[in-house]
């Protein structure tokens, strides 16, 4: 019987929390990227555009870091709010690989863990070069 329930714990945690934390994370980019577009609309209508010339004519921008972001958010600059909401809705797919990652070395299937920590190297990868280049 005890069985029974650890298993019945773990389809509760993988049905009922699993969609939460991603509806949660996938709301919360949802937010924030409205708020960064609505705040591109009022205050600088032709930022990207601008910032599109200014490439085609080799003016090549350097990428913000994290507190520079986090400052420009908190002045409302539109386009730092809307990379904060991207990096969030980043977290959605990151999220639901480590969770499952986690759920398969907690059930010992390693093979599936293997599988999934392949995945998740490759996504964390993939946002680290994103961030680099």
């Amino acid at each position: 019987m005890a069985k029974d329930s650890v298993t019945s714990e773990e389809d509760r945690v993988l049905r009922i929390w699993t969609p939460r934390i991603l509806r949660t994370t996938l709301v919360m980019s949802t937010v924030v990227l409205v708020a960064g577009m609505v705040a591109m609309a009022t205050q600088a209508p032709g930022y990207y555009v601008a910032r599109y010339h200014a490439v085609q004519h080799g003016h090549i921008h350097e990428n913000e870091g994290w507190a520079q972001l986090v400052q420009g958010a908190h002045r409302g600059d539109p386009h730092a709010i809307m990379t904060i909401g991207l990096y969030i809705l980043t977290l959605v797919p990151l999220a639901r690989v480590a969770f499952t990652f986690f759920l398969f070395l907690k059930e010992r299937d390693y093979v599936f863990v293997a599988a999934t920590a392949y995945v998740l190297a490759g996504l964390i990868f993939g946002v680290m070069l994103g961030r680099i280049g």
